[in-house]
């Protein structure tokens, strides 16, 4: 079975509507977030990557919306790649509340680019670094 990587976070009140729900597209914040938390627990940070001339823009993004999350709820969001190919990097996402609940399914598809946005390889010792993390199922 594949390691998964979880990131918490506290939903505040500014992610809300006045429904006191997350508006829909803060959602994307908070994947873009435990991504980045993800790569630095693997031993770089987004922005290393970057000035080793390495950026992962999304290129497609697909969000499954199952419960609201609300003001004060502790999130677990979790983040595992599902596809590692030489330049694309794709991630599975869920989202969990406090007592369980899912909130939210979602999937990410990157491209692994220069800086000048041309394709190019994924760092070796990043791909090794994913590969226990990879969800093949």
């Amino acid at each position: 079975m594949a390691a998964i990587f979880i990131h918490h976070h506290r939903v505040s009140y500014a992610e809300c509507t006045v429904g006191n729900h997350i508006y829909h597209s803060r959602y994307l914040d908070l994947l873009e977030a435990a991504r980045g938390e993800f790569l630095r627990s693997l031993g770089r940070t987004v922005l290393e990557l970057q000035d080793a001339d390495f950026i992962f823009p999304v290129i497609e993004a697909r969000l499954r919306y199952k419960f609201p999350a609300r003001y004060d709820d502790l999130l677990a969001i979790e983040v595992r790649p599902t596809l590692i190919e030489r330049v694309r990097l794709n991630f599975g996402h869920r989202i969990v509340n406090q007592a369980g609940k899912l909130i939210l399914e979602a999937e990410t598809f990157h491209a692994c680019t220069s800086r000048e946005e041309k394709p190019k390889r994924m760092p070796p010792e990043m791909v090794e670094k994913l590969l226990p993390y990879l969800n093949v199922e």
